[in-house]
């Protein structure tokens, strides 16, 4: 005899294929939140990673910060002392200069002539003095202007002196001073 198939073939055809969807619709949303979730971890410790180098970063910037503040400091500090080493030093050079001056005033000093007042102002030596003649004022600017300390001598005024000084000049005088250069040992 003829077998004859009286079931339903196409519908459970059709169920089952429906069963099948719904399995790969459910296995796909599994892995998809699967997928899912295993991006965002790795986008939270990328984040967290990132935090933690953000954070090292501003703790060395401000380490670097209190750093640069005590190299200015130092720096500040430094300048200060060689400013201070400077003067000393320009102390120490010129101490021994006020000596030369007045031991060249000496020596360029011809007789009959005398001084009766000397200000400095600068590097210029305001003079005030007497004289027996006008060519002892002239031969004391020479002595000036061969002189290893002055130059330039100007002679600003010539007076006749009056009363206990009579047969006496006086005159004013300005000169500059220089500071000779050193000559070996000897000048140190």
């Amino acid at each position: 005899m003829a077998k004859i198939n009286l079931r339903p073939w196409r519908e459970e055809l059709r169920a089952e294929k429906q069963q099948q969807f719904v399995v790969m619709l459910l296995g796909a949303v599994i892995v998809a939140a699967g997928l899912a979730f295993l991006w965002k971890s790795d986008m939270d410790a990328r984040i967290a990673y990132q935090e933690s180098r953000n954070a090292y970063i501003q703790t060395a910037m401000k380490q670097l910060d209190t750093q640069i503040k005590e190299i200015e400091d130092l720096k500040r500090k430094r300048d200060e002392l060689l400013a201070r080493m400077r003067v000393i030093q320009d102390l120490q050079g010129k101490r021994p200069v006020i000596v030369r001056v007045f031991d060249e005033l000496v020596r360029t000093l011809p007789e009959g002539l005398y001084y009766t007042d000397l200000k400095k102002s600068g590097e210029t030596l305001a003079i005030v003095g007497m004289a027996e003649s006008n060519s002892r004022i002239s031969a004391l600017m020479r002595r000036f202007e061969e002189s290893d300390w002055f130059n330039n001598p100007n002679l600003t005024n010539v007076a006749a002196a009056d009363g206990a000084r009579a047969g006496y000049s006086q005159f004013n005088l300005s000169v500059q001073q220089k500071t000779p250069e050193p000559e070996g040992e000897e000048a140190k």
